[in-house]
């Protein structure tokens, strides 16, 4: 939630309105991931079921760039080719296609971030390093139990370090040397302290510079009265110069 303010001028009073917008944020939440031995084993078949789609996707269409440089990556097209290759390779059919299309989303980011200028060129990915998979729906979490159910791999025990606040959007599991990481998404509204008034009306007048809706008075700013006590001193300190000039040419 934030503020938005809003002045109504009427005759001789402003009114300053203060209404309230919804502010929805995000935030990642990371906690040790506790596979057991077939987990662990699962999720490195994932990692590898994605990079596999990920490096053989981006050799095809380097292959199709160099036939014809019109042609230009698209998701939509390139997500039909996963059922072909289901077929073809048994292996992928073990993983969940959630993880295959957002191998697929990833290395569309990458292009996107390549044509935008804000990264190179996409690259292979290589094995065990930066092996991760994400999961963007199909996921529970048992924060008393500390552990969070992955598609096709089950519940998976995790080290709760803090509560997790707002809607789980997404889960990535992430390769961290030997061990396993996992990055919970989620999506709150921010709901900050209720201002105490919502309308403020400012009666802008001669006597006093500002007077508000609740009593409360700003009286003139005047630079006068701030120095008026230095100007004095001034003056007076002038005028004992003059009077002490005055003295001494009589005395001649």
């Amino acid at each position: 939630m934030s503020n938005i303010v809003t002045f109504v001028h009427r005759p001789s009073i402003i009114f300053l309105v203060i209404t309230r917008a919804a502010m929805l944020i995000r935030r990642a939440f990371k906690f040790e991931l506790k596979p057991d031995g077939r987990q662990a084993c699962q999720i490195g078949k994932f990692c590898g079921c994605a990079r596999y789609v990920y490096n053989r996707t981006l050799s095809l269409e380097k292959s199709l760039y160099a036939k014809d440089d019109k042609h230009s990556f698209r998701y939509a097209e390139v997500t039909k080719r996963l059922p072909e290759w289901k077929n073809k390779h048994p292996f992928l059919k073990d993983c969940h296609s959630q993880v295959l299309q957002q191998s697929l989303k990833d290395l569309d980011r990458a292009y996107t971030n390549f044509f935008e200028k804000r990264a190179n060129f996409p690259k292979y990915k290589k094995k065990f390093q930066q092996d991760s998979i994400r999961f963007p729906q199909g996921v529970e979490l048992d924060e008393v139990k500390q552990k969070i159910r992955l598609p096709k791999i089950g519940w998976v025990g995790y080290r709760k370090s803090q509560d997790i606040i707002g809607t789980i959007k997404n889960v990535t599991v992430i390769r961290r040397g030997d061990k396993w990481d996992v990055s919970i998404q989620t999506e709150y509204e921010d709901n900050p302290p209720a201002p105490i008034s919502s309308e403020i009306g400012i009666d802008m007048g001669v006597k006093h510079f500002a007077t508000l809706s609740d009593g409360k008075v700003f009286e003139p700013l005047s630079p006068f009265k701030r120095e008026r006590e230095k100007l004095a001193k001034l003056q007076r300190k002038f005028l004992c110069s003059r009077v002490s000039i005055i003295q001494g040419y009589l005395l001649i």
